[in-house]
């Protein structure tokens, strides 16, 4: 039996530590091994392009398998650099399928709500610091939003501005480049979620040669944020039927 892994990418200001609780039961549930790539927010982008790489290096060499993706921002990196390994001429075969959850824009960020919302936080951080900032978010954030992202946010100061900009201007794959992928694309959305709106989960999967979408509710993640992770599987598992 090939042994598959999962590759998550954190959304921004997110960490590892979200993705393993998040992504890791369902992972093991169906079989799969599960990596949880920790953000360089000095470095957001090419740092996750880098663990990408090493992690389709060490499936070619012991003959395993890729799932690849993330939320949000890792959501559009993770699918971006499959593409680009396409056009390079870089061997893909060993990617089976991209799992996107929460994608929060196609195409420029332009005015998407998560761009935006990035760069006012990268701009009251910059101005006011860390705790105050958090304090502020404490006041008008969900309480196990606060619990998630306080400790991952102090442990990226004081490079975490940076990373919120770099996320805020990164151009996500176009309705075009979803079209191109020629590996599975499921999808999860979150109804009710203000920053990633699930209308854009629905075009990314409409998008997609082949995109499968199951959704949850932000209440239902604010409960346990495994529930993203089942409706990962969930998705991949009405995609490997119908290609069956």
């Amino acid at each position: 039996m090939t042994d598959t892994t999962l590759v998550m990418l954190p959304g921004t200001g997110s960490d590892a530590a979200f993705v393993r609780a998040a992504f890791g039961p369902a992972s093991a549930a169906a079989g799969w091994s599960s990596v949880a790539v920790d953000p360089t927010p000095s470095d957001l982008i090419a740092g996750y392009r880098r663990a990408l790489d090493d992690a389709a290096r060490e499936a070619e060499h012991r003959g395993g398998r890729l799932l690849v993706g993330g939320v949000s921002i890792g959501a559009a990196v993770a699918a971006r650099w499959l593409l680009d390994r396409a056009r390079s001429g870089a061997a893909d075969g060993v990617v089976d399928g991209v799992i996107a959850v929460m994608p929060a824009w196609t195409g420029d960020p332009d005015s998407a709500p998560a761009a935006v919302l990035a760069r006012g936080s990268a701009e009251m951080l910059r101005r006011d610091g860390l705790e105050v900032t958090l304090d502020r978010m404490a006041a008008s954030s969900p309480d196990w939003l606060v619990r998630t992202l306080a400790p991952s946010w102090r442990s990226q100061w004081p490079a975490l501005p940076d990373a919120l900009d770099e996320a805020a201007a990164y151009p996500s794959p176009t309705t075009d480049d979803l079209a191109a992928l020629d590996v599975p694309v499921a999808v999860v959305g979150v109804d009710g979620d203000p920053v990633h709106p699930v209308s854009v989960a629905r075009a990314w999967t409409a998008a997609a040669r082949r995109g499968a979408i199951t959704t949850t509710t932000l209440d239902e993640v604010g409960r346990d944020s495994a529930v993203l992770g089942r409706c990962a599987r969930d998705a991949m598992a009405v995609l490997s039927e119908a290609s069956a």
